[in-house]
């Protein structure tokens, strides 16, 4: 059964979400605050983390790149914002999807369904891929540059073997959310693939305003630009 960490200030809120994800089959506990968060956060192993924006004691933004700082575990905004300002802020410091309130039961169970399970399946069958510097390693899940580790969420680590597998193939925007999606995901849309990719180029680029490994063809799409060997 998976576990789940709820960060939700809102008690009315927080009461009937707990409910409906575990009337779901989810395992929950439940924090209000930041520091509550991280307390509990070192208490248990969770597969995924509900990160309210607005908290008591500072926002989500704090406890995620807290989080981030020491595991690449899932997380999902809830944000009262669908400014797409503070969307891309989440998503550039960590977070892997947003659902914006107020929300439909059905819709947060879903993405958290399709984001477990996506982070679960594993699309390349070598267990180890390199491409000059970078070094990718299916078995541990562990990506290095340059021998050192890189830390990457599971849907960057997933973008990045999307791309990997496919070396110097130009793909259109929706068949990399296809592929990354697996036809689950309705909500996910290219302004978020957009960060993702910046994401991944600011963790493995020399510099990322000049982009060697992953490059863009305007209006047409994305590629790998280097060769990839699995030694």
């Amino acid at each position: 059964m998976n576990r789940l960490l709820l960060v939700e200030d809102d008690e009315s809120l927080a009461l009937g979400i707990e409910f409906s994800l575990k009337d779901g089959g989810y395992e929950v506990s439940r924090a209000s605050t930041v520091e509550e968060g991280k307390k509990i956060f070192h208490l248990e192993r969770f597969d995924l983390i509900l990160l309210d924006i607005n908290l008591p004691d500072g926002n989500g933004y704090e406890l995620c790149e807290y989080i981030r700082s020491k595991s690449d575990v899932l997380i999902i905004f809830l944000t009262a914002c669908d400014d797409e300002v503070n969307i891309v802020q989440g998503l550039e410091i960590g977070g892997d999807d947003y659902i914006t309130k107020p929300f439909r039961v059905r819709e947060l169970l879903s993405r958290i369904k399709a984001l477990i399970r996506r982070n679960s399946k594993n699309i390349s069958l070598e267990s180890i891929l390199k491409s000059e510097s970078i070094l990718v390693d299916n078995i541990k899940g562990t990506v290095r540059k340059n021998g050192e580790v890189i830390n990457l969420t599971a849907q960057e680590y997933k973008l990045l073997l999307i791309f990997m597998n496919k070396p110097n193939v130009l793909m259109k925007r929706d068949e990399i959310l296809c592929e990354l999606l697996e036809g689950e995901d309705p909500f996910f849309d290219e302004n978020t693939l957009s960060v993702y990719i910046k994401r991944i180029r600011e963790k493995i680029e020399d510099n990322p305003r000049d982009p060697q490994y992953i490059v863009n063809k305007r209006g047409l799409g994305y590629k790998w630009n280097k060769e990839v060997v699995a030694p």
